[in-house]
């Protein structure tokens, strides 16, 4: 492949596409005047539409088709998706990377008519729709390694390669106009205390601890961010413990910038504590029922994770309903280890 005309197929959640980042770049590397498009849902576009190296976000609307399957417009339906088949066949790809393994993602690098379709191994139907399958390597203790994995299958150098999100200077500037709005104007933690799982949640009181002790401790604002499903739960957190909640009133480009200009980031297993590492921010990620790195590539980022015989449980907890492991971890370690990490200077 001299010159390659790739699709990198890896259309959500937010943390994977922060994680998988390094895919468009470790392409380039290899093939740098290869033509290279990623395939995404709306939902997380902004965190690739400024992505250097990629030349084209096909944008596959998931959700529409969803609404017109549930609706019993089968009709209209199969005309949109013989529309966007032909669109991708149109692209004429030669590889396409399924970073998902799922049978959705395998179907869409099939409709890509792509001669060479590569992609993870799982337990997902599908197979004999791809003509590579790759099996999920790397260090499982390293951020994102089963990405690196992928690109070093295609022969692909990994060295230096970390996650990267790039912003547009519009979208700095709102974050900006946003915090100053909001009387934020000295140096502020981010904290992401909101997860679609309650196993991967860290107890209610320890966050409003955590607030208070980096106001008084750290004379830092806290900026509590989330989704609009969070906005309830965190208006209650910052008013028990202090600071502004942006739940579910900024875009996520918003509030990945946001996240950018911080002094400091605390959170869950989500999204927007990788963006923390991504960024290079001081971060201070809680894992327990989840455990997706312990590693990353940036040196101001500490994971927290207190294992106990059934960690990590991922999708199926047995400790109905304590979860031990993220109440483990208390609100004085955590504002301990964030104070280190300041004191040491770390970022770069």
């Amino acid at each position: 492949m001299n010159h390659p005309n790739i699709l990198i197929i890896r259309t959500s959640a937010m943390g994977d596409i922060v994680m998988s980042s390094p895919l468009a770049e470790g392409l380039r590397r290899k093939y740098p005047q290869a033509r290279i498009c990623w395939l995404a849902e709306p939902q997380v576009k902004d965190l690739l539409a400024n992505n250097p190296n990629l030349d084209r976000l096909i944008v596959w609307p998931k959700t529409e088709w969803k609404k017109l399957f549930k609706g019993g417009h089968i009709v209209l339906l199969a005309r949109e998706a013989f529309r966007f088949a032909r669109m991708l066949r149109n692209e004429h790809f030669t590889l396409v990377l399924d970073a998902q393994g799922l049978l959705r993602t395998r179907l869409l690098a099939r409709l890509s008519g792509a001669p060479r379709r590569t992609g993870f191994r799982s337990r997902e139907p599908g197979w004999f729709l791809m003509t590579e399958m790759i099996d999920k390597g790397g260090n499982p203790r390293r951020m994102g390694s089963e990405y690196l994995h992928l690109l070093e299958s295609l022969g692909c150098s990994t060295a230096d390669l970390s996650p990267r999100i790039h912003l547009s200077p519009g979208t700095r500037d709102e974050a900006t106009a946003t915090l100053g709005s909001a009387g934020v104007t000295g140096a502020f933690a981010v904290f992401a205390p909101f997860t679609t799982r309650p196993q991967k949640h860290w107890v209610e009181q320890n966050w409003i601890d955590l607030a208070k002790g980096v106001r008084e401790d750290l004379s830092m604002e806290v900026a509590w961010l989330g989704g609009p499903a969070d906005s309830e739960k965190a208006a209650h957190l910052a008013h028990q413990g202090g600071g502004i909640s942006f739940a579910g009133t900024t875009s996520l480009a918003v509030s990945a910038a946001i996240i950018e200009q911080a002094a400091l980031v605390v959170g869950v297993d989500t999204g927007l504590v990788h963006l923390g590492t991504a960024f290079r921010v001081p971060t201070v990620a809680l894992f327990g029922a989840t455990r997706p790195y312990l590693e990353t590539p940036s040196p101001c980022t500490v994971v927290l994770y207190h294992p106990f015989p059934c960690s990590p449980c991922r999708r199926s907890p047995t400790c109905e309903g304590r979860f031990p492991c993220m109440g483990d971890i208390t609100a004085a370690e955590v504002l301990a280890t964030a104070t280190g990490l300041l004191e040491s200077g770390k970022r770069p």
